[in-house]
């Protein structure tokens, strides 16, 4: 009653004064909440979408360094493209103790192709018979303990007549492939790179689920090159057409289709990419060298990157979806 009076709440008795702010704690706390939950359920504000450039192509690498499959469409997952059966960087092949072999070991993995029939998987290379395996593997086999880029990762065995195949194929130590599932652990980016501050799931690749590079930046390097190298020598799964050489290094939130994507990181380049996809000859010179005259980091990223030049970017998957050739390439502007 003394506060429907108006006396000042320091006048009330001990009692009623205690529940008249207990009250209004309480009506303070609602309206906190109030408020908290209308930012949450605010809608994001609009993004403005800048079309930088078109797909020209999507591509699936099956197995880690081996050929890829050219695609029109494509599902973008968490974990990268996928066609049917065919998931990017799901297979690769390991030698004894589980250390994954590539190409920088076994140039020749790049004649290595893969097609999809039905729910079998078609492995052809030069001078061998066709491999035809299930796409999945079966449960009875082993399930192997794998170390990739340093980092321990599981792959399932995919059976003593594939481990033979490319052991016959590539004349060395005994080898196996493996099957990554998707409900095994994956590897962590930060892991992989500390520099990363998103944090996102890794299967096979050796960085991020996508990577996208510009036709523009191939012409460029090119000009500078007295022998042409290809696409493929990158093996990006996007390559975006309509832009200015190296203008995706600007791009850092990208709509595709219906993916939303968000770079996390410059690809960082090695001697993979001076291994001849017609050839599988390793050059070990053209075109790191020619790239590391022009595109290394900037000297506050050498820490990050060292000696490596940068051409293509990685992305990460912010919202899955799907995707196709000719779809435009959006960049996200706040």
């Amino acid at each position: 009653m003394g506060a429907a009076l108006g006396l000042p709440a320091s006048r009330l008795p001990a009692q009623p004064r205690a529940a008249w702010l207990a009250a209004a704690a309480l009506g303070l706390a609602a309206v906190a909440l109030g408020a908290a939950a209308w930012r949450r359920a605010r809608p994001r504000r609009p993004r403005r979408l800048q079309q930088v450039g078109t797909v020209q192509q999507l591509c699936i690498y099956p197995v880690k360094s081996c050929k890829g499959v050219a695609v029109s469409e494509a599902e973008c997952t968490a974990l990268g493209l996928r066609s049917g059966h065919l998931r990017d960087r799901f297979w690769m092949v390991t030698k004894k103790g589980g250390h994954t072999v590539t190409a920088r070991q076994e140039p020749r993995l790049v004649l290595v192709s893969v097609t999809c029939e039905d729910d079998y998987l078609i492995f052809r290379a030069p001078g061998m018979d066709q491999l035809i395996l299930p796409s999945k593997m079966p449960s009875s086999h082993t399930v192997h303990d794998c170390r990739l880029s340093g980092l321990d990762i599981k792959g399932r065995d995919c059976g003593d007549e594939a481990a033979q195949w490319f052991t016959n194929f590539l004349k060395t130590e005994a080898l196996r492939l493996v099957q990554f599932e998707k409900n095994m652990k994956t590897r962590l980016s930060r892991k992989i790179f500390p520099a990363i501050r998103q944090s996102y799931q890794v299967a096979y690749p050796d960085c991020g689920p996508v990577m996208i590079l510009s036709e523009a930046s191939l012409v460029d390097l090119n000009t500078r090159l007295e022998k042409k190298v290809k696409m493929e020598n990158f093996r990006p799964n996007i390559v975006v057409t309509g832009c200015e050489a190296f203008e995706e290094d600007t791009w850092d939130e990208l709509l595709i289709g219906n993916v939303e994507m968000k770079k996390v990181l410059a690809c960082p380049r090695c001697i993979m990419t001076t291994v001849d996809p017609d050839t599988g000859v390793i050059d070990r010179k053209e075109p790191l060298e020619t790239l590391k005259s022009y595109r290394l980091c900037d000297p506050s990223e050498k820490h990050i990157f060292k000696s490596s030049p940068l051409f293509g970017n990685y992305y990460f998957v912010e919202k899955v979806g799907s995707l196709r050739v000719g779809d435009p390439v959006y960049r996200m502007v706040q």
